[in-house]
């Protein structure tokens, strides 16, 4: 096990166009030469304008639209993109979305060009794992702070039949640009808004809550995200609240959460992403939601693994001075399961009224998939898994 910060590499080569009004940029950002397939999810960004904007800036190229993209980008819709793709010779994406719309515009930009069947780009069972050598270029419009992809290389895609929600990245799927307004997030619900959050939290957390290894710089930028997103988080949820720098500073916050920074030469866990993984893929519930059951179950049940970094996470983070070492952890937990709950995020499956019947079904899912020796030590093996589940239920 390393004891010090691991040498690393670090490249990040995505232009982050931030601020108000910025859309309109889109028309020097994309080269005229380039035929543009704008992608997008639902109605919102037809309904609040924002696709209007991107026409409007669009009208001196050559564009296409492709909406449907899901909350959950399903293999099966991205297939349909690709396919768009080909025929009518796109050669420049832009999603217009949250996480899940750039994810599936990656996916759609690599699968373009893939040698292979797109399903070999994927492991785990499902393809090959064959390696993303080249992708169509793309950007990306945020609408939804959550996931950091609109500034980095990775992606989520769900296999419906496979019941499967697997990873995938590489050096080529970054984006060129990202555009960054914050008053994009002004027509969110609250339900959204908490996802963001969340999801944003957790992802911090997958890459700070391991052991340490005197990345005092990682653990710093880390700790300063958290406090960050713990004390702007019940404002941000409150859709009254429509104040520019709270909303900027969510956006930027969920944004450096996993853009690459953070996680450099030290180590990284992501179980509680595994876990929940296969929460959305059998019960349909949203991936934050899932985070927001597995993590505080999780840090209960590695609190002997974790002890050190939580230890660190208690006293810096939730500035908790009082008590043994042992219940300063556990007083970080409680108040980490109710900041979740704060913003509406219930932490238990009862409060989806799921019990017991669930925790077979993801081992299985885990098993199947691979997930066997998960962790930053690899050492949460099936029967840990299963005890997380449990003491969730």
């Amino acid at each position: 096990m390393n004891k010090g910060i691991a040498n690393f590499d670090y490249y990040n080569p995505t232009h982050i166009v931030f601020g108000k009004d910025r859309i309109s940029e889109l028309a020097t950002l994309i080269p005229t030469d380039k035929k543009v397939l704008v992608l997008y999810g639902g109605g919102s960004v037809e309904r609040f304008g924002t696709l209007a904007k991107v026409r409007e800036a669009l009208s001196g190229h050559t564009f296409g639209e492709f909406g449907g993209i899901e909350a959950n980008p399903t293999y099966a819709t991205l297939l349909r993109a690709i396919e768009l793709v080909k025929k009518d010779g796109y050669n420049y994406l832009l999603a217009v979305g949250g996480g899940s719309v750039i994810d599936g515009t990656k996916f759609v930009a690599a699968g373009a060009l893939f040698d292979s069947e797109p399903i070999n780009i994927f492991g785990s069972g499902v393809g090959e794992g064959i390696p993303i050598k080249e992708a169509l270029p793309f950007g990306t419009v945020l609408t939804l702070p959550a996931t950091g992809s609109e500034m980095n290389s990775g992606g989520v895609v769900s296999i419906v039949e496979k019941k499967a929600k697997l990873g995938f990245g590489s050096a080529v799927t970054f984006p060129q640009f990202s555009i960054l307004d914050p008053q994009l997030t002004y027509t969110l619900p609250k339900r959204q808004l908490a996802n963001g959050v969340i999801d944003s939290f957790v992802h911090i957390m997958e890459q700070y809550m391991t052991y340490p290894v005197g990345g005092m710089v990682q653990d710093r930028f880390a700790e300063g995200l958290l406090e960050t997103l713990i004390e702007i988080g019940p404002d941000v949820v409150d859709e009254s609240k429509q104040d520019y720098n709270l909303r900027a500073n969510f956006m930027w916050a969920a944004t450096y959460a996993l853009n690459g920074t953070l996680n450099k030469g030290v180590p990284g866990d992501w179980s509680s992403h595994g876990l929940g993984h296969e929460i959305t893929a059998l019960y349909h519930i949203d991936h934050a939601r899932t985070l927001a059951i597995v993590l505080p179950s999780l840090l209960e049940i590695r609190k002997e693994q974790k002890g050190a970094k939580l230890l660190q996470y208690a006293e810096r983070v939730w500035h908790i001075t009082d008590g043994t070492e042992d219940e300063k952890i556990q007083a970080a937990i409680d108040k980490t399961r109710e900041f979740f709950e704060s913003l509406g995020a219930p932490t238990h499956f009862s409060d989806y009224d799921l019990g017991e019947e669930v925790v077979d079904a993801l081992v299985s899912q885990l098993e199947k998939h691979g997930l066997t020796a998960v962790s930053e030590r690899g050492d949460q093996t099936l029967d840990v898994s299963r005890e997380i589940y449990k003491n969730a239920l």
